[in-house]
């Protein structure tokens, strides 16, 4: 107990803590800052420790779902509108990335992925692990913490250490290595070229060592399947078999011991492989449908959670890994909605792989009964790769340098429970698919317009008009449809210097800048 009232009250205490036992702290912290009885306010610290569970959808732009403006004429997400009713709903949450790979590794690290040998896009299959074992995860803390942990679903972080991974061999280091005592799932994306499950540091099923691509009638999203000596997922089916690992995984816990879910579906990714039960049962064709999908398994976490009495003693976060893919141009599922009037990122523009705000801005629910008020909304600028920051809190953990761990993640624990604080988050920095970046401050968002090494001269002629310099303000313009930067040059000048000074130094996480916590 004492340790959990340290590390919720660490920025304002540390000082201190030099002094004086963390109760203390806490009893002195109430009585400055609180304007509400010290009971009530004291109702907000956890007497034991949460459990976890976070729900990484896939491709699911901002305006997917119904509380986000979806039309329900269209698209209808029951249980995740439950929990925004039950919870927060925050409508200025940021992926740190416009495609996948970067914000899962933020998610689990704290750390942007543009740090590490991935500069732009995301791995291919056969990459090696992202992630160094070394580095502390949100897993790894809470497994410290005495948590049971699980990653089910859509991985995309890659296994093992040599140069390309060898899929008939032990896949380690792997999520295992990272914190988790279990994992069940997709290598790399919905329809990848390994068309092979993994549980937990093997092919799940692998029969022989022997390698058939010709025994596969179709190309991966990969290229060539390659034809793994193992039980093969039907695309249809994948959603349905990962939603029954989850619930099964949350099924085996008991209030004996904390746990933590981080549950990444493959729903709503390419390919659109809508179930037999959903099919038609939106109003804009398969990817409405698959959309449903993700919903229903949501719904079915939520049930386990309600059937086994632990939702009131677990945290749940929802959100996505990037913006929805907005390729007007294009014949898929995703077009034919928008042709429909569908709106996958609500009124934003661009969408997943792009650099504006349509790639990168996300649903971002959380639930946590007795702390989070329910029905809340925040406009506050907050992003994914703040999740461990706010977990090590919830938990007692303190932070060692950015230097050593959780460079870019802040704690916005006052977001979610609605304490009165002043804005967390000084300034924000997102990158597209190609490695153009972006930093956001107060109003302001600039783009660097410069593409990353390495950008295949196709995507340079493709995307021209996104390698240029612009600046603008998203309280004005939402949009981003009007380029200021010949009227704040100043602006921009002082904008690039920012990001120059977090890219060369490391971090970006301004131990100073998280700011007190006090009562509503």
């Amino acid at each position: 107990m004492k340790r959990r009232f340290a590390g919720s009250f660490r920025w304002l205490t540390s000082t201190m803590l030099l002094c004086v036992g963390p109760l203390t702290v806490l009893l002195l912290a109430l009585a400055l800052t609180s304007t509400e009885p010290t009971a009530k306010a004291a109702e907000r610290v956890p007497d034991k420790s949460p459990n976890v569970v976070v729900i990484l959808a896939d491709d699911l732009g901002w305006g997917s779902v119904g509380c986000y403006g979806a039309d329900p004429a269209m698209v209808r997400t029951p249980s995740i509108d439950r929990l925004a009713r039950e919870g927060l709903r925050c409508t200025d949450a940021s992926a740190p990335s416009s495609v996948c790979t970067p914000t899962r590794y933020a998610l689990l690290t704290g750390e942007y992925a543009w740090r590490t040998r991935l500069k732009f896009e995301t791995l291919p299959y056969h990459a090696p692990l992202l992630i160094d074992p070394a580095r502390p995860t949100l897993a790894s803390m809470l497994k410290r913490h005495g948590y049971r942990t699980a990653a089910i679903g859509k991985w995309h972080l890659g296994y093992g250490s040599q140069p390309k991974v060898d899929y008939t061999q032990p896949l380690r280091p792997g999520p295992l290595e990272l914190g988790f005592d279990r994992h069940f799932g997709v290598p790399s994306n919905h329809g990848d070229a390994t068309g092979i499950f993994v549980e937990d540091d093997h092919v799940f099923g692998l029969r022989s060592p022997k390698l058939n691509p010709l025994a596969l009638p179709k190309p991966g999203l990969g290229g060539a399947f390659l034809g793994l000596d193992a039980p093969q997922r039907d695309d249809e089916q994948v959603m349905t078999t990962l939603t029954e690992r989850a619930v099964a995984w949350l099924e085996q816990q008991d209030r004996a011991q904390p746990f933590f879910l981080y549950y990444a579906p493959v729903a709503v990714h390419e390919p659109v492989t809508p179930s037999a039960a959903m099919r038609g049962k939106s109003g804009i064709g398969p990817f409405g449908d698959w959309i449903h999908d993700l919903d229903h398994s949501v719904g079915e976490v939520l049930a386990v959670l309600d059937r086994k009495s632990l939702a009131h003693d677990t945290i749940v976060l929802f959100t996505s890994d990037n913006g929805g893919v907005y390729a007007p141009g294009q014949v898929r599922p995703e077009t034919v909605a928008i042709r429909s009037g569908f709106k996958p990122n609500g009124n934003f523009r661009d969408g997943k792989v792009g650099c504006y705000e349509g790639g990168y801005r996300v649903p971002y629910i959380v639930r946590w009964p007795g702390h989070v008020p329910p029905g809340t909304t925040s406009d506050e600028m907050i992003g994914i790769v703040d999740t461990l920051a706010t977990v090590a809190t919830i938990v007692g953990e303190s932070l060692p340098s950015p230097t050593e761990a959780a460079p870019d993640s802040y704690d916005i624990l006052p977001v979610w429970t609605g304490w009165k604080h002043a804005p967390i988050r000084p300034d924000m920095i997102t990158q597209s698919c190609f490695g153009i970046f972006s930093v956001r401050q107060g109003n302001w968002k600039y783009l660097e317009g410069k593409p990353a090494k390495g950008v295949p001269e196709r995507i340079l002629k493709v995307r021209k008009k996104d390698f240029q310099a612009r600046l603008f303000d998203l309280v004005a313009d939402p949009q981003e449809e009007h380029d200021v930067l010949s009227e704040h040059r100043d602006v921009a000048e002082r904008l690039q210097k920012l990001l120059d000074e977090q890219r060369e130094r490391g971090f970006s996480r301004v131990v100073s800048a998280s700011p007190a916590q006090s009562g509503p």
